[in-house]
Formats: structure tokens, sequence, C-alpha cells
């Protein structure tokens, strides 16, 4: 079985690395194995103290894709050949979350923060959003959480992309 994808999307600065992190770290210590995407627009540096794809590997992602236009990278935990390696990629993750994608037909969860520069959301009128976590005034019919609400996030997500 595949694992599903879901992913956390919002404009820059919004929190969507912050907020997976700490998704990442919570469902890990649940004993799920997440595997995390990271959407790259230009080039990237793979891995760098303090990069986005370091964070989520710091945070307990056993595996990480970051994709840009005509580049991808890939860090797995994994002892196996080059050729399971590269067999496998994230098909051995209970659940995939990326970063970004939000053009994508994917279960979106957007986050959007009130003290923001961005005037509105992103995702008001798509159909694949799923759940919306914010500080502001906004209240799509989706579920919605709050910005520190990690605990009911990982439940919601828990409950309808990981249980059967």
């Amino acid at each position: 079985m595949k694992p599903k994808i879901i992913t956390i999307v919002g404009k820059s600065n919004s929190g969507k690395t912050t907020l997976l992190e700490k998704l990442i770290a919570y469902l890990t210590n649940r004993g799920y194995k997440i595997g995390s995407v990271k959407h790259a627009h230009d080039g990237f540096e793979m891995d760098k103290e303090g990069k986005d794809s370091w964070r989520h590997r710091k945070a307990g992602a056993r595996t990480t894709l970051v994709i840009a236009q005509n580049e991808v990278a890939i860090i797995k935990d994994d002892k196996t050949s080059s050729i399971e390696k590269m067999k496998s990629y994230l098909s051995d993750m209970d659940l995939i979350l990326a970063e970004g994608f939000k053009k994508q037909i994917l279960p979106k969860i957007e986050i959007f923060m009130s003290q923001s520069v961005h005037k509105e959301p992103l995702c008001m009128e798509d159909e694949n959003l799923i759940a919306f976590v914010t500080d502001s005034d906004y209240r799509p019919d989706v579920p919605l959480f709050g910005l520190e609400d990690i605990r009911q996030i990982a439940n919601f997500i828990e409950s309808n992309f990981l249980k059967s």
C-alpha cells in the first residue's frame, strides 16, 4: 500500500516549515514513519545546517525529498543497496508530509498567520483544502486549528489518513 500524501501550504514566511517540523516530530513520536518532501523552486543546498531539509531531518523525518524544476535530492536512513534505494524512495513510509506543491491535486493543510505581510490565504476556494491553521478571522468550511494545536492537527491526520 502506497503512503498517502498531505501538503502543507501557505505563502512565504507563513510558518510552513515550523508546522511541518512539529507535525513530523509529533507523529514520529507516536510511532509512525513519516517521509517529508520539500518543494524547491530554485537550486538548493542539501541538508546544510539550518536549511529546511536539515530541519525536517532533525525533527525526525526518516526520509526527506527535495524537488526543484530540474533537480531532485533524497536523504534517507537506509542501509540497503543502491538499487534497492532507487526502487523504494518513499514507499515504505506511513505518511508523506510535503511542504509546498500548492497547485497539485493533493490534500492540503494551509497555514495563514494574521501578522503575515500577505493579505489573504491561498486556498480558500480549493476543493483539496482539508484543514486550515490560523490565528486570523478566516473561517473556510474545513476543520480549523490554531497555530499551536499540534496535537489536534496530528489527531486529525491520524484519524483521516493513518488509521483505516
